[in-house]
């Protein structure tokens, strides 16, 4: 039996772990997914002081609150970061990281910054005076690759279920201590093969800066493997020593 904690990317709440929980439940693992501050069921608690800090006290919290240990804790896109944060703080609880389709940024690294300016700016007229960026659109035709996997049932629910994410959270650098170093990481690649992903690491792309050294499995689906291939990405998690 593994202990994991599944942290969502950016617009979704634990919600989206749902059918990946249910099958690594079934197979007798204890499964925690994770609404973070200001999303979802947890919309109402947010405001323009959340912030990347923020986020990986949630997890923090979670983690110690229900004194958990030699967990393996899961991080998708944007959660990678928090889950590289949160590492940093609570090292000698976890077993493992697993960043799912992206890593922690490099240090001192933004997730604003992996954007061109001219979408700096757009992002920043979204949220205006408020604090929360808009979800993405869910066009399959206008996005075949990060989108791969979704019918058009499953995009009509993230539609209808993502909301908006702290700009704080985005806009704040990711620091580490290191602390968390000693920690094994995997990386599971599902829009990139996994040699890219080597290739990308070697060129000290962002997307994967901070995944160095760390384990590279392939699931070759679109950027949401927890919606387009549930049962495939909880085995693969099931399968991480």
């Amino acid at each position: 039996m593994t202990t994991f904690v599944l942290v969502p990317g950016m617009w979704l709440g634990a919600w989206a772990w749902h059918d990946v929980t249910a099958r690594l439940r079934s197979a007798g693992h204890d499964v925690h997914p994770l609404t973070l501050t200001g999303l979802a069921d947890r919309a109402h608690t947010g405001g323009p002081h959340t912030d990347l800090d923020t986020h990986a006290t949630d997890v923090v919290a979670l983690i110690e609150t229900e004194e958990l240990s030699d967990v393996v804790l899961v991080g998708h896109s944007h959660g990678g970061s928090v889950v590289a944060l949160a590492a940093d703080r609570i090292p000698d609880r976890l077993r493992r990281v697993v960043y799912v389709e992206g890593g922690p940024l490099p240090n001192g690294t933004r997730q604003l910054d992996t954007l061109d300016a001219q979408s700096q700016d757009r992002i920043r007229e979204q949220v205006g005076d408020g604090w929360l960026v808009p979800p993405r659109e869910w066009d399959a035709d206008q996005d075949p690759v990060l989108l791969r996997g979704l019918d058009a049932p499953t995009l009509a629910m993230l539609a209808r279920r993502c909301t908006g994410h702290p700009f704080g959270s985005v806009s704040q650098p990711l620091k580490v201590s290191g602390a968390a170093a000693a920690v094994p990481r995997t990386l599971v690649a599902c829009t990139f093969t996994a040699d890219q992903v080597r290739e990308m690491i070697a060129q000290g792309h962002p997307f994967f800066g901070g995944v160095a050294g760390a384990d590279i499995l392939g699931l070759p689906t679109g950027h949401w493997p927890m919606f387009s291939e549930p049962d495939r990405l909880a085995d693969l998690l099931a399968e991480i020593d």
